[in-house]
């Protein structure tokens, strides 16, 4: 299982990549890494080795999928954390030992590993014979697929726990695996398009359920039932009228405590301010409209109605968001209309 992945498609035949697929220059290598997951510090375990690279990658939705290996021993630190991805390293073959609460790690073929390196500190050693199918995750696309499903986002217990998960015959390497034959039956696939979001939405949500489960949080229960009433006050206020887009101190006011008391409830029990649950409540309206208005309304009425005047602005959070532009949303709805 994901013993060809990114390399033979689901009938058998080659993947044609872009690009340089293979390297022994430790620049070009770096520089692909730094590309597919962020800029960090390497150094071979082996005195002057060179790399016997392999470097494959794929994008489905907001998620970067690699083939990777080094094809020398190394020891990987000082990931940065300003990229704000999520590592997840599944390894092929070798074996992989990684930085970890207590003691260290190691991941060996069907096993992988999980560090949002935005909120915690990482390092990893890989053997000679390492392979990996890894996947890059920006931290702000699992908060929202969080947030959609389970109505919160976790607080950093969740992301600062390193955590080792799956193993052969695991539900996550069945669904990696669905993936990688999916990728390899339609390279190169558009990132925004409906697959690749599918893809997307299927692997992160797997994944939050993996990871919480291994860092001893309930999802479907504890921080929301456990927010104080206040707070589930001021969120049902802020759906309801989010299109009128009420001003944070007077849903305060309204629910009975200080701007500054609702703003600490949320950031505990939901992991966002106030503020930006109302903008994601307003994203998720927009969008809703511009799938069902009928096809006469333009996208800058349909925006105007939600008091959006700034179209370059609102196409930038909207993109980052739903990881597609307003007019590909509009446009979809239109062809089904």
């Amino acid at each position: 299982m994901l013993e060809e992945a990114l390399v033979l498609g689901a009938d058998g035949a080659p993947i044609r990549h872009r690009g340089t697929t293979h390297s022994h220059d430790w620049d070009e290598v770096q520089e692909f890494c730094r590309n597919v997951y962020m800029p960090y510090r390497v150094r071979p375990l082996e005195r002057f080795a060179k790399p016997d690279a392999t470097m494959l990658s794929a994008r489905s939705g907001r998620v970067t999928f690699t083939r990777f290996s080094y094809g020398t021993g190394i020891h990987l630190s000082d990931f940065d954390p300003e990229a704000g991805n999520i590592l997840v390293l599944n390894t092929l073959r070798g074996a992989l030992r990684h930085h970890c609460d207590g003691q260290p790690a190691t991941t060996r073929p069907g096993e992988s590993f999980v560090v949002d390196c935005s909120r915690t500190d990482y390092w990893l050693d890989g053997d000679a014979q390492h392979m990996q199918f890894n996947l890059t995750i920006p931290h702000p696309a699992m908060a929202e697929i969080a947030e959609r499903w389970f109505g919160f986002v976790p607080d950093d217990r969740l992301w600062t726990c390193r955590l080792k998960f799956g193993g052969p015959g695991s539900r996550w390497l069945s669904l990696l695996d669905y993936a990688a034959r999916t990728l390899g039956a339609d390279l190169p696939l558009p990132p925004e398009g409906p697959l690749g979001r599918h893809i997307e939405e299927m692997v992160c949500l797997e994944l939050l359920m993996e990871w919480a489960r291994g860092a001893g949080i309930a999802l479907d229960r504890g921080a929301r039932s456990a927010a104080p009433r206040y707070v589930r006050q001021a969120e049902e206020i802020l759906a309801a009228e989010a299109r009128e887009a009420p001003s944070i101190g007077e849903v305060a006011r309204r629910v009975g405590v200080s701007a500054r008391t609702l703003s600490g409830g949320f950031t505990r029990f939901r992991g966002v301010t106030p503020r930006a649950f109302l903008a994601a409540q307003r994203l998720e309206g927009l969008r809703a409209e511009l799938e069902w208005a009928p096809p006469a309304r333009t996208i800058s009425e349909i925006a105007a109605d939600w008091g959006y005047v700034n179209l370059g602005a609102l196409a930038g959070a909207y993109s980052a968001r739903f990881g597609e532009l307003p007019s590909h949303t509009r446009l979809r709805a239109r062809r089904l209309a």
